[in-house]
């Protein structure tokens, strides 16, 4: 069944409507697409790819009596990337059967056929050593800041668990994002180029809306990478393939990629871990390599070839999904993070997620299928925006009586030495403008003769994605505390409140979760109510720190989604493990129905995400976006609420 892609309506046979089918694959009623075409326009309005032919249709045609006519030029020989169908009344429904114009390509057994870039030639002609991208334009320093829990602490007590709240913000890109295209030369706006692989599943529960909006969500990430970005396919349903190399986004590589994007049909069943195999193949044997690497892994159902028990809990069962080169720690080369969105009701959150976490990327949740574009857009909001790599941030205790007892990172590695006096945070990378939080705790001892105390020092060094050079904090940073007689009534630190907050509200949904996969849904909605309560006696709640605001929505918003097994199996689990997703990388995913940035559940929004998404929302390849067809959101008003 065919949708046409201006009036989003079915095309049905027997209906008495011309189809046409152009060689990008888009399918038009076809009184709809002559209205377009017209006045001369040869462009496509859903992909924007050029036409060479376009079709025409006689004023006086009637559908009912006569055929309309088709422009017709040359043909290739193998069917072409234009098919079109004339569907008319009693019109059997065998001989209107559309053909798929993509063919299965033949693949290389090494995947080293990657475009290389200008600079990439040079060097390949002079040395295969170091094929990667420099410049010798740099990007600002981290901005760091510190707060003690308190700022005092009297010279005959002692303080156990003694928080200490390092915050990180990342510089702006140079990048700016203005005007219509994004091929802005980086010689002028400089920002690291992006090798980019796109997993996508076209197995046959995609069929129809789905497909559609996948179609769409694509030419907007194809429109807006540069020419310096490079882009591959990989398309699975049983099987996979590779639509088409790592290919530069230039305009015929775009145009290259519009085809093979919008030439997909959906068939089949769901081979994920085969999607990820040869999106992997991809990173790891190419010649050259980009600054910024990423996987985006898009599915809605679940893996029917690999997973035996897909609903159980155990990551194990989900290890061999994810290729051992993709996994943090491997040691198989720097990590290449996959971004996992599970699309509708169907798929298995569980292993998304578990991938994302494998990987080091985040885990998303598209309910509305409406939504896939503007997720999309945030995600590479933020790759197209890194602006720091390999960040390290290392913390020595400076008074002799001090130890650390832990330090709170979510999921970034942290370590303590042996003697618990120098601590170490491997954060990677960060987009331009977004921040990190840490936690390090220690206890202070008394100390009867000191006017102050100087608690810890802290330092970083990171990689600069363009110019390759190492770069460490100038002046590294001394955290220092009063120590009077008497040190009176002080006031926590808000900075440090809203922190403890979070991880407190973090650990609360991991409790939640945890209890509602042993089937126990009464517990996980108590575990969440109690944290709610606690969360509303904090300083910084109730000063109405919008952070706090956003935490107790969310999770009033998991407590709905726990009402009964039936919500948790289709949405519940995929929203909290979304949120944990985002809270413990401290990195804004999709989750629900809505993309809306003026929500409090976007907390982690860089500027760069921001503005990709409004573009996604306001604007489709230069015109104002169509209202698309979207599941209503759930509704949870006639559930029982927790109490």
């Amino acid at each position: 069944m065919t949708m046409c892609s201006i009036c989003l309506t079915t095309m049905k046979p027997g209906q008495g409507h011309a189809i046409f089918t152009a060689e990008c694959s888009h399918s038009f009623h076809f009184h709809c697409i002559t209205n377009n075409v017209k006045h001369g326009n040869q462009i496509c309005p859903v992909c924007r790819a050029k036409w060479k032919e376009v079709p025409f249709q006689s004023p006086a045609s009637d559908l009912s009596g006569r055929r309309s006519r088709i422009s017709r030029g040359v043909w290739p020989q193998d069917n072409g990337w234009m098919t079109v169908v004339q569907r008319l009344p009693h019109s059997r429904p065998d001989a209107n059967r559309h053909i798929s114009p993509l063919r299965q390509a033949h693949e290389p057994s090494v995947f080293d056929d990657d475009e290389l870039m200008d600079h990439q030639r040079e060097v390949t002609a002079k040395s295969s050593s170091d094929n990667t991208y420099t410049s010798d334009q740099s990007i600002g320093a981290i901005e760091i800041k510190t707060y003690p829990e308190v700022s005092s602490v009297a010279r005959s007590a002692s303080h156990s668990n003694f928080n200490i709240l390092l915050h990180l913000k990342a510089p702006i890109s140079g990048e700016q994002h203005n005007g219509e295209d994004q091929a802005i030369s980086n010689s002028q706006n400089p920002r690291a180029p992006v090798d980019l692989v796109t997993v996508l599943d076209i197995s046959g529960s995609m069929a129809g809306t789905k497909l559609v909006l996948l179609k769409r969500a694509m030419g907007f990430v194809i429109q807006n990478l540069g020419p310096s970005d490079r882009l591959s396919v990989i398309a699975f349903s049983s099987t996979a393939r590779r639509l088409f190399p790592l290919r530069r986004m230039t305009d015929a590589g775009r145009q290259e990629a519009l085809q093979a994007v919008n030439a997909l049909i959906s068939n089949g069943g769901t081979n994920i871990a085969e999607g990820l195999r040869k999106g992997a193949k991809v990173m790891t044997d190419r010649k050259c390599k980009s600054p910024v690497s990423s996987i985006i892994l898009l599915s809605d159902g679940q893996d029917t070839y690999t997973i035996t028990s897909p609903r159980t809990n155990s990551r194990t069962d989900y290890q061999s999904l994810l290729p051992s080169s993709m996994r943090r720690g491997s040691g198989a080369g720097p990590h290449i993070p996959v971004h996992s969105f599970g699309f509708g009701a169907d798929h298995d959150a569980v292993s998304m997620h578990s991938i994302s976490e494998a990987s080091g990327g985040t885990f998303s949740f598209i309910e509305a299928e409406s939504v896939i574009q503007d997720a999309f857009a945030q995600c590479i909001g933020g790759l197209l925006s890194v602006v720091v790599q390999e960040l390290q941030v290392v913390v020595d205790c400076v008074n002799p009586s001090l130890c650390l007892n832990s330090i709170k990172a979510g999921n970034y590695k942290s370590t303590v030495t042996a003697d618990a006096r120098t601590g170490f945070i491997e954060v990677g990378d960060l987009y331009a403008e977004e921040e990190r939080d840490f936690l390090v705790i220690l206890d202070i001892p008394v100390d009867k003769y000191s006017a102050d105390m100087t608690l810890i020092n802290v330092k970083y060094h990171y990689k600069d994605p363009i110019t390759k050079e190492l770069v460490s904090l100038e002046e590294s940073r001394n955290v220092v505390i009063q120590r009077p007689e008497d040190a009176g009534q002080l006031s926590v630190s808000m900075e440090v409140d809203r922190q403890r907050n979070r991880l407190c509200a973090a650990e609360a949904m991991a409790e939640a979760r945890a209890a509602a996969e042993r089937g126990d849904l009464t517990a996980a909605v108590s575990v969440l109510e109690q944290c709610r309560k606690q969360l509303s006696e904090t300083v910084s709640a109730k000063a109405g720190d919008r952070l706090c605001v956003a935490l107790g929505a969310e999770l009033k918003e998991m407590q709905e989604r726990m009402a009964n097994r039936r919500v948790y199996e289709s949405s519940g689990r995929a929203y909290v493990l979304s949120g944990l997703s985002s809270h413990s990388w401290q990195r804004a995913t999709a989750r629900g129905d809505s993309m809306d940035s003026t929500t409090l559940m976007h907390a982690y929004q860089t500027p760069s995400m921001v503005d990709m998404v409004t573009r996604s929302q306001t604007m489709y390849f230069g015109s104002p976006s169509p209202q698309l067809p979207a599941r209503p959101a759930r509704s949870f008003s006639t559930q029982p609420q927790p109490r």
